[in-house]
């Protein structure tokens, strides 16, 4: 059987190749003199006597890289920088916070306090950047109630993430908790101007879904809220002092588009969607397969996405008879922690597919364009028709390794684990299914 696993490999590895944060902001923020353009907005710099910078995310480095690179060598500015890594060269006037994620720690606490206290010192004189890409919501966090302690937010996360509700539940829930998700930071600039650049992990149009939102209007409600609490039975997941607060009523609003924090409030797309998958596609092609690409299955379980994705694949390989075809996939894919082993989404996507297209001649890639899955060192796994042979003949079972969220485990052992290293990038999960004729 051809060598389709080192295939889908490589393509993945070209694309993350392909995408160049700085060289991206250079282009998509643009400056002439003392001017800045972005998208069809025109800043003055010399109308401002304050230039703050906020970046919040996986890419967070490679975004303020970008940034100092536009505003160099006359203008420099003084912000907080939350990553779950450290900078490789760190800049002068920022604060870095090496952060939690996907469970907020210490620096998350202490960098979203550094964050406000640089917020609420912004004036109308002043000009903010705010750099978000995938990751944020942990990376930075304080609770509205002062009652709760780090400890009760990890509980909350650690309650969120495993009750099986898709990202946008969660996301709506934490943006009515926290003091820094939901537009809550652009408020808390006032009447700064106010700039957002975005490396999106979230589809298109959700925009305020990707770090929780902290600098666009929320369109969810209290109402959701406490209809997605009830639907995954979360008060008693929940802790006490969260469960006191909600009892007592004292849950705000999150800020709405007419509040005026968004008066003077700029939101720019710098990567997205199709910036992950026009060089997928141009790398599947470069490979010699007929590629497609599709998003329908994001936020769909596990297994049902497993199905749909092999069931087009195959359609396009009959379609196409005689030639190689590659369908590529993004976006994120439900996968409830059920048992308390190591991996994530992606691991247990391509260990849904290993009893599927075992004895066929069909690769299957999914892993992050963060290089993390989960909570395993890997960004994900790849499989292909003979994986399941070679499981059994090491005595591994993908079914029960999927019961109890094994994924990493089973596929480290076959050494098909697709190991990266952080990023610093972050757009959405990258799933490659390959077939040859």
């Amino acid at each position: 059987m051809p060598d389709l696993k080192q295939l889908a490999r490589r393509i993945f590895l070209e694309t993350l190749a392909a995408i160049d944060i700085p060289a991206t902001m250079q282009r998509k923020l643009q400056r002439k003199g003392t001017r800045l353009v972005c998208d069809d907005k025109t800043f003055d710099l010399r109308d401002f006597e304050k230039l703050r910078v906020v970046a919040i995310g996986k890419a967070a480095h490679s975004m303020v890289d970008g940034l100092s690179l536009v505003l160099a060598p006359f203008v420099r500015f003084e912000g907080v920088v939350s990553a779950p890594t450290p900078p490789k060269k760190p800049l002068p006037g920022l604060k870095y916070f090496i952060a939690g994620h996907p469970v907020p720690t210490e620096e998350s606490w202490r960098a979203a306090q550094a964050i406000l206290e640089l917020l609420n010192a912004c004036d109308q004189k002043a000009l903010v950047f705010f750099l978000l890409s995938g990751g944020g919501s942990a990376l930075v966090e304080l609770p509205l109630d002062p009652r709760q302690n780090l400890a009760d937010v990890q509980h909350i996360y650690q309650a969120l993430v495993t009750c099986g509700a898709p990202i946008e539940a969660i996301n709506t829930v934490r943006k009515h908790l926290s003091a820094v998700k939901g537009g809550r930071l652009a408020a808390a600039a006032g009447n700064a101007t106010k700039i957002t650049l975005a490396v999106s992990d979230v589809p298109a149009g959700n925009e305020s879904a990707l770090a929780s939102g902290p600098t666009l209007p929320d369109p969810t409600t209290i109402a959701d809220v406490k209809r997605i609490i009830a639907e995954y039975s979360l008060p008693t997941k929940f802790p006490s002092a969260l469960r006191r607060w909600l009892d007592e009523g004292k849950m705000p609003e999150t800020p709405k588009a007419d509040a005026p924090p968004f008066r003077n409030s700029h939101f720019s797309l710098l990567l997205g969607m199709d910036d992950l998958f026009h060089p997928a596609h141009h790398a599947a092609e470069a490979h010699g397969f007929l590629s497609c690409c599709d998003n329908s299955t994001d936020d769909w379980p596990v297994e049902k996405a497993a199905d749909n994705l092999l069931e087009q694949l195959e359609g396009l390989r009959q379609t196409n008879k005689g030639q190689r075809v590659a369908l590529i996939a993004d976006g994120e894919v439900s996968s409830p922690v059920t048992g308390n082993g190591i991996g994530g989404r992606n691991s247990a996507f391509v260990l849904a597919c290993v009893e599927k297209i075992a004895g066929k001649q069909v690769a299957v890639l999914s892993a992050g364009t963060d290089g993390i899955d989960g909570n395993s060192p890997a960004a994900g796994a790849v499989a292909d028709g003979e994986t399941l042979a070679r499981a059994r003949a090491a005595g591994l079972d993908p079914a029960e390794a999927f019961r109890r969220s094994d994924a990493f485990t089973f596929f480290s052992r076959l050494e098909d684990a697709i190991f990266t290293g952080p990023t610093g990038n972050n757009l959405r999960d990258l799933r490659i299914l390959i077939a040859e004729p």
